[in-house]
């Protein structure tokens, strides 16, 4: 089987890890969302591929859910020594080495899917990683400053780790989505896919964010496969983060019917909630997605394996 999966950063590695539990052959391609990523230091950072990366490779701190195991941060110490910031962005010594790879990697020419794959080379990831674009894509949110009442735009990466989205989100603007072209391989992926997911990450800034690259939604809408969705909202309150953040956003609730909704039946053939929102299900399914209630959250490798293949059966159901 072919499952190709658009992730975005712990929600969507944390689930590709109990799909593989679940499907341990099948052919897995990830498209990786890029608009988190950001410069530091003179350096390309990747979060959401690195740390689908790291999962799968066994290198993540599994507390955190992002960055290296057995960290230690003396360069991030020593530029603070120097007064070189930002210091809210929390690069260990570890990380740094991918960080400088990449970047030189780039500086050489090559592309970031490219690049991606050498990366890979070293963590075997079990799954093909691939960036959503080579091309630059800077997800950016606009807030209104509290202390001056001034409305300004500012990375994502701002808004999430050093605000700890803190200020409402006024708009989300994937800077330069429109004019990018959708990695090697990736339209190819959807064509030939027998599965797409949509796991719990992030439907505006992960998966959305991924959408937004011309050519992706329509391949995802134009597959043959059945489209199967995971619920990152149960009870009403995002499973991880701050997505009702950026939901509201783009006026959306932050429930699991409004979710399946947002994406839309000309997307989703089917949609997974959580039984502490089954009364959604048929408010979903009135909008023309099948809908079940099975448990959604990702305790343990175990668990998220049985949330896998609840979206497999619903994907031959709806076949």
């Amino acid at each position: 089987m072919r499952i190709v999966v658009l992730a975005g950063g712990i929600g969507g590695a944390r689930f590709l890890r109990g799909l593989k539990a679940a499907a341990p052959d099948a052919d897995i391609t990830v498209i990786g969302n890029t608009g988190d990523d950001i410069h530091l230091f003179g350096l390309k950072v990747c979060p959401d591929l690195d740390t689908v990366m790291y999962t799968l490779g066994g290198g993540i701190n599994e507390d955190q859910g992002w960055g290296r195991t057995e960290e230690s941060f003396t360069v991030k110490e020593e530029l603070a020594a120097y007064g070189v910031g930002p210091s809210w962005f929390g690069l260990g010594d570890r990380d740094f080495a991918t960080h400088i790879v990449r970047t030189q990697m780039l500086g050489a020419g090559y592309p970031l899917s490219a690049v991606t794959e050498a990366l890979c080379d070293r963590w075997q990831p079990g799954v093909r990683l691939l960036p959503m674009s080579d091309d630059r894509v800077e997800t950016h949110v606009a807030v209104t400053d509290p202390e001056t009442g001034e409305r300004r735009v500012i990375h994502f990466q701002e808004y999430w780790v050093r605000l700890r989205a803190s200020l409402d989100a006024e708009a989300v603007v994937p800077v330069g989505a429109e004019q990018a072209k959708p990695a090697p391989g990736v339209l190819e992926a959807l064509a030939a896919a027998d599965l797409i997911l949509f796991p719990p990450s992030n439907p505006v800034v992960s998966v959305g964010t991924i959408l937004a690259v011309p050519g992706i939604r329509e391949a995802v809408a134009a597959a043959g496969a059945p489209v199967i969705g995971l619920s990152p909202i149960v009870g009403g309150a995002p499973v991880r983060g701050m997505a009702d953040k950026v939901l509201a956003a783009v006026g959306v609730e932050s429930t699991a019917a409004a979710v399946a909704r947002h994406y839309g039946a000309e997307l989703l053939d089917g949609w997974l909630v959580d039984p502490a929102d089954a009364d959604a299900v048929a408010e979903v399914e009135a909008a023309g997605i099948a809908c079940r209630a099975v448990p959604l959250m990702m305790t343990d490798v175990a668990a998220t394996a049985e949330m896998a293949r609840a979206a497999m059966a619903l994907a031959e159901a709806s076949r």
